[in-house]
């Protein structure tokens, strides 16, 4: 759907429109365009703010949880005045004030395998920054399914990681089974940049692809070391028995 430019949001986008590769048409692209967001804490905070920012018209979060003291260290979507708020709630008001234009799909659910094809419905695009491998495996089972690019990003300590996945290969080709006990930031720790790193990342990820900009990371693996900012590139091959995008599922 194109939908025109208003003159505020002309002013607002100008710096973008001046670019060659994005223009009018781009930014009429991204206020079309729905984004789902699965996760609004470390990585979905940045991610958050440079999608409304950038005027991707719909944002859908989906986040059951609620603002903890603890998530201030690197979840700069919220202050202290949100403690024990639902995260959706606040982040509604927050990217509201940061650009109006933006509609908000507020989703206070934990996404799961059973609800997860509903909360991707009718997106271009999913974002994954949950903390879970089940989480992480349901939502690229429904982007599969649904023919929708997801980009997933993950973080833990000092490290993370960010894939865009387009049918094949996807995620579980990547984890065909849980690598182990996952490392959550609450028992493990977790320097706040990480998260920052990663998150904002994973918005120029969503933003290129939405936008066609460059070489799509689809296929690819980037990994960071954030201490001592090393980044490496893996090839991301498909996995012919994978159980979401091989040959038995997709025949």
């Amino acid at each position: 759907m194109v939908l025109p430019l208003t003159d505020d949001e002309l002013k607002r986008y100008q710096r973008h429109i001046l670019l060659k590769e994005v223009g009018g048409a781009g930014q009429q692209r991204l206020k079309g365009a729905r984004v789902a967001v699965i996760g609004a804490g470390g990585l979905g905070s940045p991610l958050l703010l440079y999608l409304a920012a950038a005027g991707v018209g719909a944002l859908r979060i989906v986040d059951d949880d609620k603002v903890a003291l603890s998530n201030l260290q690197r979840q700069v979507l919220y202050t202290v005045e949100d403690l024990g708020r639902p995260k959706v709630e606040a982040a509604t008001e927050r990217l509201a004030a940061l650009n109006p234009h933006v509609r908000v799909e507020a989703r206070a659910v934990r996404l799961a395998p059973e609800n997860a094809e509903g909360l991707v419905a009718g997106c271009d695009l999913v974002c994954d920054g949950s903390d879970n491998f089940l989480t992480r495996a349901a939502v690229s089972d429904a982007c599969v399914r649904a023919g929708i690019t997801l980009v997933s990003a993950a973080v833990g300590r000092f490290d993370g990681q960010l894939a865009v996945f387009k049918g094949r290969p996807c995620y579980r080709c990547l984890y065909p089974e849980p690598p182990g006990e996952d490392e959550v930031c609450a028992t493990q720790g977790i320097l706040g940049t990480v998260t920052g790193l990663l998150g904002t990342m994973q918005a120029n990820a969503a933003l290129a692809e939405l936008l066609e900009l460059g070489e799509s990371l689809a296929g690819k693996l980037l990994l960071v070391e954030a201490a001592g900012l090393h980044v490496r590139m893996l090839t991301l091959p498909p996995d012919p028995d994978c159980p979401a995008c091989g040959g038995a599922a997709r025949s």
